[in-house]
């Protein structure tokens, strides 16, 4: 006897567009970056989570555990970043084994650069085509999916730091 609970026409509906945004968006953001920045959306990523923290630094397991990403791809990434001049390895002070990423003086240049074209490509797509309505309906959607795929949170602090009101 079969006991799943199959999905109705409304949630498939609803479920096959989601994956239709997630296997598409994903290269739209990617090709606009690599034709206007050189850069894939994942490099472009790790580079804004350097931006956004104090001195544009983090242990490279933190910056791994930020961009949800293995420490192998993300060892790559920086190492192309490197030899680009964007991000430099260091040791961290407070523990020799340790090493940290940082965002150069290049690398703020570069993101400062491609930042606009990146955002106007996310207002395009996501951001003007919707209400603001669905905007809050969005971030409430995508908070209670997170709280399914991410209880434990560790790319929390990215997608948190934007729930306090500015001044708040």
């Amino acid at each position: 006897m079969n006991d799943t609970p199959w999905l109705d026409r409304h949630q498939m509906a609803a479920w096959v567009r989601f994956v239709a945004v997630l296997e598409l968006l994903p290269g739209v953001l990617d090709s606009q970056l690599r034709r206007d920045s050189g850069m894939t959306h994942f490099e472009y990523f790790v580079m804004a989570v350097l931006s956004e923290t104090p001195g544009g630094t983090l242990r490279m397991a933190e910056l791994a555990a930020a961009t949800n990403s293995t420490l192998s791809r993300l060892s790559h990434v920086v190492q192309r970043l490197e030899g680009r001049g964007f991000v430099e390895r260091v040791p961290c002070p407070e523990n020799g084994r340790v090493t940290n990423a940082r965002l150069t003086a290049d690398g703020r240049a570069k993101m400062r650069a491609a930042a606009p074209g990146h955002v106007a490509s996310v207002r395009r797509h996501v951001v003007d085509v919707l209400t603001p309505e669905q905007t809050e309906q969005l971030a409430a959607i995508s908070e209670a999916i997170l709280q399914s795929i991410d209880p434990s949170g560790p790319m929390a602090a990215g997608y948190r730091r934007y729930d306090v009101p500015p001044g708040g």
